[in-house]
């Protein structure tokens, strides 16, 4: 072991993340993950490389103020860590407010005069991000706090360039060929790029919103998913009334169903669709999936509409279904062209006609959602983006609006659950939807997206946080 390399302490109470952090950056599953607090006891070393740059990292034991002899030892150890470190990475958990002893462990580092970093953990979505200025109290400067989530992989490629940034070059030569290749930075220190795949591992939980306008069915798609009379069928429009959750295990999944079919309440017609259209707004802010359920035995009216367009808003997972299909019917085609000619926004969902009275295709509907699930979860590799966004340049070239030069440096995935995919590129403004359309399409051709949406974004280099104004959802 290199004794000359810098030293990066992880710091923290137990069960903020530390261990999954390190081994986010270290590419290995090392040290042991477990919601059990202080799960981890000793210090852990390895030996990291953050693009060309080494480091030996060191992942401690969670601190915890209390008589326990364990914990005690704990604390001294991860004490002695950050005074022999010389970059300490003190972590948090985001989900809870400051607290004392953060406060006094965080002022006792920051005393030893390191490089010092407030890693909050946990932020797992940008509404929670905004809780960040809590953390303020801490009395350290912006530069030098993350808002991260290990487990989403949100926000953790500002904190490796901020730690690439603290280490020193292996030797003059790599420099010099730094200096020389703008891209090659840019490149390469993305954290999504090499990571080993099984670093993140995803939970299986599959949620699903059933929705549709009242009396399509939705009922009894439930019972016939599940395999029981779990929610009251009746050919009376909006019998169920509250949502009900029913959760069972399909193919090592955890597939959760949020029955929606609680439409119609007192009042007006108008009344009714307006409680229609906020009751599926509430089901689908919970979910990752939806299930689009239409009457086969009936013409689409203008509500279908209005409840498919929130799926595409909410961004899931789509799966059309068609009930109430006839055995004996066979124009599956003509319906399917109405339903693709109504809902073009969905043209990624697959469309499924099913029965749940007689149970046709209610199994190849559950195989579907499983599908389905696997490609909105799905991280695809940097260099198997690149590679098809290459392929997909080369073939239709980009664009040259008023004879301005369009380039793309470079693509990667950047979040899952829906996919959203970064081009980093020269004029990220010019690059017109048309374009981004036809390499979201190449995409599909040469991915399997089935099901879900595809988030394309377009960013300058060096640009840290991304553009909304640049971002499409295809």
């Amino acid at each position: 072991m290199d004794n000359t390399l810098k030293k990066i302490a992880l710091i923290g109470q137990p069960n903020v993340g530390k261990s999954s952090l390190f081994n986010r950056i270290a590419k290995k599953r090392i040290a042991i993950v477990s919601d059990i607090a202080g799960t981890t006891r000793d210090i852990r070393r390895h030996e990291i490389e953050i693009l060309d740059r080494d480091a030996l990292m060191l992942d401690t034991g969670g601190i915890d103020e209390t008589n326990d002899a364990i914990f005690s030892n704990v604390k001294r150890k991860a004490v002695e860590c950050a005074k022999e470190a010389d970059i300490i990475l003190f972590m948090v958990d985001g989900k809870r407010l400051p607290d004392e002893k953060d406060k006094e462990l965080f002022y006792e580092l920051q005393a030893l005069g390191k490089k010092l970093a407030l890693v909050v953990n946990k932020i797992d979505n940008d509404k929670e991000k905004e809780q960040l200025w809590e953390f303020y109290e801490f009395g350290i400067s912006e530069d030098d706090m993350f808002g991260i989530s290990v487990s989403h992989n949100r926000g953790t490629k500002t904190l490796f360039e901020w730690i690439y940034a603290e280490l020193p070059p292996r030797d003059v030569v790599e420099e010099v060929i730094i200096e020389q290749d703008d891209d090659f930075l840019e490149d390469i220190l993305d954290p999504i790029e090499d990571i080993n795949e099984s670093v993140v591992e995803d939970d299986g939980k599959i949620k699903v919103a059933i929705i549709g306008r009242v009396n399509v069915g939705k009922s009894s798609i439930l019972n016939a998913l599940v395999g029981e009379e779990r929610s009251v069928v009746s050919p009376i429009a909006g019998t169920t009334i509250d949502p009900v959750d029913e959760t069972f295990e399909y193919k090592d999944k955890s597939i959760t169903f949020v029955d929606t079919a609680g439409l119609r309440r007192r009042g007006s017609i108008e009344g009714i669709e307006k409680f229609a259209l906020m009751r599926t707004k509430e089901m689908l802010e919970k979910a990752n999936l939806a299930l689009l359920v239409l009457d086969a035995s009936e013409d689409l009216v203008d509500l279908d509409e209005k409840i498919a367009g929130l799926v595409d808003e909410y961004g899931l997972g789509t799966i059309v279904v068609l009930n109430k299909w006839d055995e004996n019917r066979d124009d599956f085609k003509v319906v399917e062209e109405k339903v693709r000619s109504k809902f073009k926004f969905l043209y990624y969902a697959p469309i499924i006609a099913v029965s749940a009275k007689t149970g046709r295709s209610i199994d190849r509907l559950k195989d579907k959602l499983v599908e389905i699930y696997e490609n909105y979860a799905q991280r695809i590799p940097t260099s198997v983006l690149n590679k098809a966004i290459e392929t997909a340049t080369i073939r239709h070239s980009l664009p040259s609006p008023n004879g301005t030069f369009l380039r793309i440096y470079y693509s990667t995935q950047f979040e899952t659950k829906p996919p959203r995919i970064a081009l980093v590129m020269n004029k990220p403004n010019l690059l017109h939807f048309s374009y981004k359309r036809y390499l979201i399409n190449f995409l599909r051709n040469n991915i399997n997206f089935e099901g879900t949406p595809i988030h394309l974004v377009t960013r300058a280099k060096g640009q840290r946080e991304l553009d909304e104004e640049h971002e499409e959802d295809i």
